[in-house]
């Protein structure tokens, strides 16, 4: 190669702003004009959110001279996403809120980037790490898709707020997290089986998140703001290792094809993040590491670490790991060809799971 002849290029977008803390939903109009923004601000929240934050920003907002407009839905699907642009061509529109747990941020980042505007997060639940990222999942006929979507100018994240939501979805935010510690290893495995594109600094923030929570499990605990507070960093950081990525390769592995599968097999049941927690628990020991750690760390935040737990039949579990690798063409330790029912029946048992 000569010199000159160089021409990769990559952009990486982060959000430019990251408030977290006791009492900082109140300072969002502030936030709003030091990004620039102007004009009329669409809302997206849901039936509970509403009265949880939505009312309380919308109205902060007009005090201070925005426009502000609320539109409430439901799950994250293509009808309710059809919905929020909808609503958000009808008021022309200048950036979104979106504001809840998962689904009403990835319809509000998704409505940005089809929409062309700036998106501001505001989680008031953190059952998983999409807070920050630049992905989001939509129900389409045949299940969930990680499609890109817009990543947030900011996020604010109100500990005084989250710590009031279940404590379920905080459990499920950190193990969710957790779960990086076998989406890495994957992504590892593909790198040195496939020559899979590889980021170390995405790696590294990924592997550093999971650390985190792993080592502070002991003091995570239900309604405790100061366990948002310590939980809540990393649950960004993770979203933030996607945008360094490029891709969702550093948090989403063989441990959230299986999760992808009980949601085909068993709609409903358990949350993302603990599906994906009891997940990495069977795909770390197949990586042969260290997965009594990764169940003793769920155990102690109080997430589920079986098929009893989740409320999911024995071969429920059993389905969906023989059938996980087919979710998604995304190599990991399952290989291309996936595991056999024995093979799966011995890994489910081994690990407790079953």
């Amino acid at each position: 190669m000569e010199e000159g002849d160089f021409t990769k290029a990559r952009s990486i977008v982060f959000p430019r702003n990251i408030l977290v803390g006791h009492g900082v939903l109140g300072q969002i109009p502030e936030v709003c004009k030091e990004f620039g923004l102007s004009g009329t601000a669409l809302l997206v929240t849901g039936p509970k959110t509403r009265d949880v934050a939505s009312e309380e920003i919308q109205d902060r907002l007009e005090d201070d001279g925005f426009s502000a407009h609320s539109v409430v839905v439901g799950g994250a699907t293509r009808e309710n996403l059809n919905i929020v642009e909808e609503a958000a061509r009808e008021v022309d529109t200048d950036f979104i809120i979106g504001i809840g747990g998962g689904s009403k941020i990835d319809l509000a980042k998704m409505a940005a980037k089809d929409l062309s505007v700036e998106f501001i997060s505001v989680p008031t639940s953190a059952s998983h790490d999409g807070i920050a990222s630049g992905r989001a999942s939509i129900k389409g006929e045949y299940g969930p898709l990680s499609l890109n979507a817009k990543v947030p100018l900011g996020v604010v994240a109100d500990t005084s707020v989250i710590v009031r939501a279940p404590y379920r979805l905080l459990a499920s935010g950190c193990a969710d997290v957790i779960s990086n510690s076998t989406a890495v290893r994957d992504w590892d495995f593909a790198r040195n089986l496939r020559g899979e594109e590889f980021s170390r600094s995405a790696y590294s923030l990924a592997v550093y998140t999971a650390e985190t929570i792993i080592d502070n499990a002991d003091v995570i605990k239900p309604y405790q703001e100061e366990s948002v507070w310590v939980a809540i960093r990393p649950i960004i950081i993770s979203g933030i290792s996607m945008s360094v990525a490029g891709s969702s390769r550093p948090t989403s592995g063989s441990e959230h094809m299986f999760s992808h599968a009980l949601d085909e097999i068993c709609p409903g049941k358990g949350l993302h993040g603990e599906q994906c927690g009891i997940g990495t628990i069977m795909m770390m020991y197949l990586h042969g590491g260290d997965w009594n750690c990764i169940r003793d760390a769920l155990i102690k935040i109080g997430a589920p670490t079986s098929a009893k737990e989740l409320g999911i039949p024995n071969e429920k579990i059993i389905e969906a790991l023989v059938t996980a690798h087919k979710v998604r063409d995304r190599f990991t330790i399952l290989g291309r060809d996936g595991i056999t029912r024995e093979a799966a029946e011995r890994l489910a048992t081994i690990t407790k799971v079953i």
